[in-house]
């Protein structure tokens, strides 16, 4: 089989679903699904999201220069899609699904109490990038949820979490795991006798 030419366009997937918080009091809190998201650096730690400039956060994040990536999971998998398809402009999207906001602890945006892992970012630089803006973001805090925080070893478990993802207009569970970072070149271990 060979290659054919495709339509233009990002095909890099599948994607962390997130659900981006964002608003300096109660009345102004909104939560949009992203996916086009990522990490820019780990020293210093910086991510970025892109939004479209018509979207309500939009004018929000860049007004705060601030906002929480919070991850979600299967079982958060119809609010982050109602969050994605429906505006913040005409809906209070935390009460319409029943999730909680808590204060950040570094910024003045909300926290997702049900996600499991919230990144809290503050905005160093916006780019224009044609459809999207760019908002690069430094990581200034994160927050687990201790039901994930192995004790013995204090590793936060994400498969434990059931990550969501999105892929090419879909959503799907992580699935099984397949290896570790370096696991195909690890040495074997000899066995003692």
């Amino acid at each position: 089989m060979g290659k054919v030419s495709f339509k233009l366009g990002t095909m890099l997937y599948p994607l962390p679903a997130v659900m981006v918080s964002c608003g300096q009091t109660i009345e102004e809190y909104n939560i949009i699904t992203v996916a086009w998201v990522g990490t820019l650096s780990s020293e210093p730690p910086m991510c970025y999201v892109s939004i479209r400039k018509s979207r309500h956060s939009h004018k929000i994040i860049s007004a705060s220069k601030c906002f929480v990536i919070n991850l979600t999971t299967e079982s958060l998998a119809r609010a982050t899609d109602w969050c994605g398809v429906k505006s913040g402009r005409q809906h209070n999207k935390f009460v319409s699904m029943g999730l909680t906001p808590v204060k950040a602890p570094h910024i003045a945006a909300p926290m997702i109490d049900e996600s499991p892992l919230c990144i809290e970012c503050e905005v160093v630089e916006i780019r224009e990038l044609g459809s999207h803006d760019c908002f690069i973001a430094k990581v200034v805090g994160v927050n687990a949820d201790e039901r994930y925080i192995d004790a013995k070893t204090g590793e936060f478990n994400l498969e434990k979490a059931q990550l969501l993802t999105y892929s090419h207009g879909k959503y799907y569970g992580l699935g099984a795991k397949l290896g570790f970072f370096g696991f195909s070149v690890e040495k074997k271990k000899k066995k003692t006798k």
